[in-house]
């Protein structure tokens, strides 16, 4: 074995040193080599008879003195920053010689024995590994270290400080233990539990929350009241408040059908879509550009914004809806909307200039990866790209056979024949194509036409000189060139004609046929895709062992089923494949993350606080057999999200209020029982749509379409390195639209939304936080933004009210706060503006905008009970 592993180093020597080698054995050699340093640990510590290591007992003056005035400098210079001291990457530490002989995590890496052949003179000789990575030393420090390793090691004790021996973490094996973790476990039949209080029970959910409130001994929250529940509903489906008179009708209603009108009615409305849109653009890292340096943008991604919109308003089954993103073109069935769906693999970041295109391309493969892994599955497969999954069973080799799937996709930037952009699909239908091709093909005619008749009265002038014929070639220089030669060499009849036909020329060439749509979309670069290789470390100018496809062993998969592609195919159905797996009523997880995801934006975290990590380092769900029961209703619903939304929303659990209790404040105050509903605050997109709707200006009956640019504070804007480069100007109806509309712009937020904790497009982001900062207090007081808004709000009062104050404050309240304002509080609004009117001297109209200002500034404006 250890002759073994010593031939796969020496082929990697031999390789980076010129000479000529069968490049198969080349790759396993490399592929090898860390298979190679446990080996030797293998063959050297336990071989049957061998003797362990040990340091010798006594070195002669001469190679203490050539350690301390040679070696020990040249490895201070050049290793210990990493290695030595309190340092120990790789768990390779030089503070000891007994650390120097243990090695590091992939075992020993001096062989006394064979000095010549341990890793550490191959690395520092460049043969596989570079150390030190900041460049290779110069040949005489090389010579020193080898020849220190070849004396065996002379030391000095005390020389240097002992590193502490660390435990390193043993990545988790794929076993039958390991293969029993609650997530990684199929979904098993739930029975509805039987509890005392039956009267608390409306839904099934009901059941499962009640049965560990009673163990607990304790009772769930009262219900909320209708004007909160009404408030609450609107929000959690479509992002926006009630108005007045929705509330007052709803508190009216005492049909005991009443609120499962408003669900329904909610769940229907179109505003459904763009608010739970919203969610999903989190999860897969939704923007526009294309990040770092010059932040480009990206043609056409607004198509998937919305088709997400679409799909979510038609109830589309979510394992469609899966199928569609990973390989709508690779479905029997291609549509526009298919080919729109794909978009998905083109919105990470695109670096135009990387300093290592291979990197850069593994990069990006990664991302897609590590979002698919995250999002469909809940698992951060992206954990094992330069090593095992440190918690998780989750082989590196799992991790490439995962990205081979994905291996055929091209590079976002890259051209196909003809110089069209990779990303960039037609999606018009065939009838189309055959509309604007006969249009085109008309068009073309008639453009010749008038230029060869054009042309002919050019031509029949002879005299141009040389410097005149140049001119010419320049659209503008025709005429003032021919007006020259009227009337001696051109009549002015022909003259007229010339300029009348110039002008048809100029006219029809800035008006082609409308082109055809296009959108971004996925490419790949045939039927055949590239060889995968595990990349030693992740670096992918070292390849491993070739992988095939292979699905994520731990959770006992079968074999993926990918059809022959023909050799004139486009593709080579390998992402079907993935996405039929990970779309699989058999798959134990996909259903199992999506409900969790539901009910996290409907309670205000999901029975897995991590959604987006089922793993080990992932929270435990707090109530298994309800998420499993969940799951199965999900999948026997055919995958629709709204009956999901409805029982969720039905029940008693989601109907509690936020009051509180001190027993269970005192037993369970992070509430994980759910024995009360928790307060949550509004989202950034629906803070700033509320302020539009509130003051009666929000656009929303425009829906779809590119992307809307509100004004940004020329402040903020000229923290560019190009100031105002990439935001355009919207017309004041785009800007009023809604924030799911606005352009996502990677280096540049807008204010109110990145201060109120807007999603990070850099990687998925399944959970925002919610902060209490200043900036969020000044910026609601003081911006221009707030105080148009305001002054807008206190116009339409003015109209509606008849410059009744007293009516203005009551009409302001109710829209802020949806609900009946107390005489109190409608009492404190007149005092207010009173009081800037008498003691201020503020106009009584400025002074109402004071107080839709301080209205906007609530705490109840933007929290929920």
């Amino acid at each position: 074995m250890a002759g073994k592993a010593v031939q796969q180093i020496k082929a990697v020597i031999m390789l980076k040193s010129g000479f000529s080698m069968n490049r198969t054995l080349v790759r396993r050699a490399i592929g090898g080599l860390a298979a190679a340093s446990l080996a030797l640990s293998a063959a050297f510590a336990q071989a049957p008879g061998a003797k362990p290591i040990q340091p010798s007992p006594v070195f002669t003056k001469e190679q203490i003195a050539f350690y301390e005035t040679q070696a020990l400098p040249v490895l201070k210079a050049n290793c210990y920053s990493c290695h030595g001291g309190d340092t120990a990457s790789g768990g390779f530490s030089l503070a000891s010689r007994a650390s120097v002989l243990r090695g590091g995590m992939s075992g020993p890496v001096m062989l006394l024995t064979k000095p010549a052949d341990s890793i550490f003179v191959h690395v520092i000789n460049y043969a596989d590994r570079k150390m030190p990575p900041q460049g290779k030393m110069p040949q005489s420090q090389i010579d020193i270290l080898t020849r220190w390793v070849a004396m065996g090691l002379p030391w000095t004790p005390g020389a240097v400080k002992e590193a502490p021996v660390t435990k390193h973490i043993v990545p988790p094996p794929v076993n039958a233990k390991t293969m029993s973790f609650w997530s990684f476990r199929h979904l098993k039949p739930q029975t509805v539990p039987i509890v005392k209080a039956k009267s608390w029970i409306t839904s099934p959910i009901d059941a499962f929350i009640l049965k560990k409130l009673e163990a607990a001994k304790l009772t769930p929250a009262p219900p909320v009241g209708k004007a909160a529940l009404m408030r609450r509903a609107y929000y959690d489906l479509i992002g926006l408040p009630p108005s007045p008179e929705e509330v007052r009708a709803f508190e009216k209603d005492t049909s005991p059908h009443a609120y499962e009108k408003v669900v329904d009615r909610l769940l229907a409305s179109p505003q459904y879509g763009e608010k739970w849109a919203r969610h999903w653009l989190d999860l897969v890292r939704y923007a526009e550009t294309n990040s770092f340096e010059r932040d480009s943008p990206k043609p056409f991604v607004w198509r998937y914004r919305d088709y997400v919109i679409r799909s979510l308003n038609s109830d589309k089954p979510y394992d469609q809806f899966i199928r569609e993103q990973l390989a709508g073109d690779e479905l029997p069935k291609v549509t526009a909307e298919t080919l729109i769906a794909t978009g998905y693999y083109r919105l990470g970041q695109w670096d135009d200039e990387p300093s290592d295109p291979a990197q850069a391309r593994y990069d990006e493969l990664d991302d897609i990866l590590a979002t698919t892994g995250q999002t469909f599955l809940g698992l951060t497969v992206n954990c094992a790209r330069c090593h095992d999954h440190k918690l998780d069973p989750i082989p590196q080799k799992d991790y490439y056979r995962m990205l081979s799937f994905f291996q055929g996709v091209t590079r976002y930037g890259d051209r196909l024949p003809g110089d069209r952009p990779a990303s960039l699909r037609i999606i018009a239908s065939e009838a189309e194509k055959q509309r604007f091709g006969a249009e085109d093909a008309t068009y073309k005619v008639r453009l010749a036409a008038l230029e060869a008749q054009r042309m002919a009265i050019q031509n029949s002038i002879t005299d141009f000189s040389n410097v005149d014929k140049e001119e010419l070639k320049h659209e503008q220089n025709r005429i003032p060139l021919l007006k020259k030669r009227v009337p001696v060499k051109l009549s002015p009849k022909k003259f007229a004609e010339f300029t009348a036909l110039s002008k048809q020329v100029v006219e029809l060439t800035n008006a082609p046929p409308k082109g055809l749509d296009e959108a971004l979309a996925v490419t790949e670069i045939g039927h055949a895709p590239d060889k995968t290789f595990v990349l030693l470390r992740g670096n992918p100018h070292v390849p491993g062992d070739e992988v095939e496809p292979a699905f994520l062993s731990v959770l006992a998969p079968p074999k993926p089923e990918i059809a022959t592609a023909t050799s004139d195919a486009h593709t080579s159905g390998r992402r079907l494949a993935l996405a039929k797996w990970i779309a699989s009523k058999d798959n134990q997880l996909t259903a199992r993350v999506m409900v969790n995801r539901l009910w996290q934006h409907h309670f205000g975290r999901g029975i897995v606080r991590s959604s987006s990590n089922f793993g080990s380092l992932g929270t435990p769900p707090t109530h298994p057999e309800l998420l499993d029961w969940l799951a199965a209703e999900f999948m026997r619903n055919g995958w629709k999200l709204k009956p999901l939304h409805k029982l969720i929303m039905m029940s008693s659990a989601y109907r509690m209020s936020s009051t509180g209790n001190p027993k269970a404040l005192a037993k369970d105050p992070e509430n994980d029982l759910f024995w009360r509903f928790d307060m949550r605050r509004l989202d950034a997109e629906e803070i700033r749509d509320t302020v539009l709707a509130v003051n009666g200006s929000l656009n929303a009956k425009v829906m779809y379409g590119p992307s809307v640019y509100p004004t940004i504070p020329e402040e903020v804007l000229a923290g560019q390195s190009r100031p105002g480069d990439g935001w355009e100007k919207s017309s004041p109806e785009e800007k009023a639209r809604r924030s799911i509309y606005i352009h996502i712009k990677r280096s540049l937020t807008v204010p109110l939304l990145a201060s109120f904790d807007a999603a990070d497009t850099d990687a998925s982001c399944p959970v925002r936080f919610a902060t209490t900062q200043p900036t969020q207090a000044l910026g609601m007081i003081n911006s221009a933004f707030i105080n148009a808004q305001a002054q807008l709000f206190a116009d339409s009062l003015g109209k509606a009210a008849g410059n009744d104050t007293n009516k203005e404050v009551r009409m302001c309240l109710w829209r802020v706060l949806q609900r009946d304002p107390t005489a109190g509080e409608v009492g404190r609004g007149v005092k207010f503006i009173a009081t800037l009117h008498k003691d201020q001297n503020v106009s009584e109209k400025d002074a109402l905008r004071y107080f839709c200002l301080l209205a906007l500034n609530l705490n109840e404006f933007i929290y929920l009970d």
